[in-house]
């Protein structure tokens, strides 16, 4: 394996670039608030739009996402005797509270876990 190494220097820099990146993100957020009310005043609210300024062009996409209540589903489903439409999952609340009772062993569900891991990196000053 390469020999790895962790420098002052590197750190300066990370951190650094980490402070430019925040002052970045909080420009273009202000920016992007700025083209929202231009849009929401010239073509409406949640409404697509363009614009072209010099050799640049600005676009409003709008994208919709529906979901369905889970609850209120299950419950219209059920009432319409559709319950092969609804699917199982598991109640992790009761699950706790079943190993708590005593009732299911952790080791049971063993098999079942699945564990995600990702790594996160922080530079701080002293």
């Amino acid at each position: 394996m390469g020999e790895s190494q962790v420098t002052e220097g590197m750190l300066e820099k990370f951190y650094r670039l980490n402070q430019k990146k925040k002052e970045i993100e909080s420009a273009m957020k202000e920016m992007k608030k700025q083209f929202h009310n231009y849009f929401d005043e010239t073509v409406g609210e949640n409404v697509k739009g363009q614009v072209t300024v010099g050799d640049y062009i600005l676009q409003r996409q709008v994208r919709t996402i529906e979901k369905f209540n889970e609850a209120k589903t299950v419950e219209k489903l059920e009432e319409l005797k559709l319950e092969d439409l609804v699917v199982k999952k598991p109640d992790i609340d009761k699950m706790k509270a079943a190993i708590n009772l005593g009732i299911l062993k952790e080791n049971d569900l063993e098999d079942c876990r699945v564990i995600n891991i990702s790594p996160a990196l922080s530079v701080k000053t002293k």
